[in-house]
């Protein structure tokens, strides 16, 4: 008999891992809010370090509570070197550079800005899988990321600066914009990455270790450039209780709801939930931050939501053709 979790359809699964995606960065900024309200000898105690480190912790004692009679020893030692060093890599990129440059970005612009900006991720890993997973991209797909790509460009350049000012060639770019977009290119890369390197590593092995790493890597990194007093607060009964909300729920769950729904649901399915991630976070921006997007945002996220559209088309007729190929190919070995 199928257990209760394996009747749940995968759409379901891929709506609850997008919606938590979606409230992260405003739950991220309203916790930091909360500190500052409750400073310590003038510290806040639920900084946006504080919330990396020890949200990271939580979650890798969560994501072992779940994985742990998965992590066997011969797991371990079935990976090569090469594994590992893919795995580190992965971790320093999209598990420790990519969430502190995110979450930098939040403290010096808008939420609405972080959410829009990082769209730039998917038309980058599309090209990075065009040039070295050799995939094939219908002209609806590329015109999607072409658009997306705009509708990026439109959010930031069209809007006044939120935060203090980059000289660019031509243009001016804002320090938390430019982070963000920064991490959306490491977590582009880790991706690529992962593909073409980590197929045979276990989810579980996967999950656990790029945790583990990136804790370690992103405290390391701290700890040289800020020294140890960066973390004085990390005792904290505040931040501790909060980061194990965020590490279980944000982090871990959303984890687990997003790849049992990707078992279950088939490219386009996925695809079309991921496209819904920039309207929850948009939304989740304002119910829980009151941020109102900007004329700007708007106007930019429009774009954003019409190459979503142009992507997804492409998506299905890709699907589309594939299914008709391998009905010929089926009815082609009958007829032999």
């Amino acid at each position: 008999m199928l257990s209760w979790s394996n009747k749940i359809s995968g759409r379901v699964y891929l709506l609850v891992g997008v919606m938590i995606f979606g409230i992260a960065n405003s739950v991220t900024r309203k916790l930091t809010e909360l500190g500052a309200e409750n400073l310590i000898d003038g510290r806040n105690p639920i900084s946006f370090c504080n919330v990396l480190f020890v949200g990271n912790l939580c979650a890798l004692l969560a994501l072992l509570g779940v994985y742990y009679p998965q992590l066997k020893q011969t797991a371990f030692r079935s990976l090569s070197s090469r594994d590992w060093y893919c795995l580190l890599i992965v971790a320093l990129l999209s598990g420790s550079l990519a969430p502190a440059l995110f979450f930098s970005a939040l403290e010096r612009t808008g939420v609405n800005n972080v959410i829009l900006v990082s769209r730039v991720e998917p038309p980058l890993t599309l090209l990075l899988s065009v040039i070295f997973l050799r995939a094939r991209l219908n002209s609806w797909v590329i015109s999607g990321a072409f658009v997306s790509t705009i509708g990026v460009v439109l959010t930031v350049v069209l809007q006044p600066p939120q935060s203090e000012m980059i000289e660019m060639p031509g243009f001016q770019l804002g320090m938390g914009e430019l982070m963000a977009t920064i991490g959306a290119v490491f977590s582009a890369i880790a991706n690529i990455i992962s593909r073409i390197s980590l197929q045979n590593v276990s989810l579980a092995l996967f999950s656990v270790t790029r945790t583990a790493f990136g804790t370690v890597i992103f405290f390391a990194i701290a700890l040289v450039l800020f020294g140890p007093e960066h973390f004085m607060d990390v005792s904290s009964p505040l931040l501790w209780k909060w980061m194990i909300f965020y590490g279980t729920v944000i982090v871990v769950i959303g984890q687990l709801a997003w790849f049992a729904g990707l078992k279950r649901s088939n490219a386009s399915e996925v695809s079309l939930a991921n496209s819904f991630n920039p309207i929850a976070g948009v939304l989740a921006a304002f119910f829980i931050l009151g941020e109102t997007p900007t004329a700007a945002q708007y106007m930019g996220g429009l774009v954003i939501f019409g190459g979503i559209i142009l992507n997804q088309i492409g998506i299905v007729q890709q699907n589309k053709s594939s299914r008709d190929n391998n009905i010929s190919s089926s009815a082609g070995f009958k007829g032999l």
